[in-house]
């Protein structure tokens, strides 16, 4: 794998949609599907079906479906041991979909670690909050969890599609002033020291 910054846009693309499927498992889903049928998300080999309108009316569906399932009381809970595996199932997919890797064994190995990881992680932090707000409230705080979880895994999944297109550039611009600045002083340190 190369570093250039097509790869390293597209990981930070992948490890923004899988962060927001911690947050919403079929959230982030509907939102690649959507993206990548408009040839916003560039999809690696193998996973051109994530850009078919089978795959967007069945993330669709699903997205619908679970986000009204969480704004019921105690399902909402039974739910997270349910989304638990699958969001690290779709934060793998996600970033697997995008990895401009050859080796199939290495993409999805790194898929699994970073963008499973992640949003086991978000996963793990939003059923804590679910339950503390179950055991504070009774389970009444728990739609405005949701609420929040909802705004989160859309939010994440658009700016997961924009945030690299800017990240990217800054970053190249920021290592060019530290290596020009790191040359400078290694010039002067030289000048100093003749």
């Amino acid at each position: 794998m190369e570093l250039n910054p097509e790869t390293v846009t597209a990981v930070a693309l992948g490890v923004g949609l899988a962060a927001a499927a911690g947050f919403r498992v079929f959230v982030p889903m509907l939102v690649a599907s959507i993206a990548a049928h408009a040839g916003i998300l560039p999809v690696q080999d193998g996973f051109a079906w994530l850009a078919s309108w089978p795959a967007m009316v069945c993330f669709g569906t699903a997205t619908v479906l679970e986000i009204v399932a969480y704004y019921v009381p105690f399902v909402d809970n039974l739910l997270d041991s349910i989304t638990t595996p699958m969001a690290v199932g779709a934060g793998t997919l996600l970033l697997t979909s995008v990895l401009p890797i050859d080796s199939d064994m290495l993409k999805w190995t790194t898929g699994f670690i970073i963008g499973g990881g992640i949003a086991a992680a978000v996963q793990g932090g939003s059923v804590l909050a679910r339950l503390l707000s179950s055991g504070l409230t009774g389970g009444g705080g728990n739609n405005a969890v949701a609420t929040g979880e909802n705004a989160a895994a859309v939010g994440t999944s658009l700016l997961s599609l924009v945030a690299p297109l800017v990240v990217v550039p800054v970053l190249l611009v920021v290592i060019v002033v530290l290596i020009v600045l790191l040359k400078r002083r290694l010039f002067r340190a030289r000048r100093t020291a003749l």
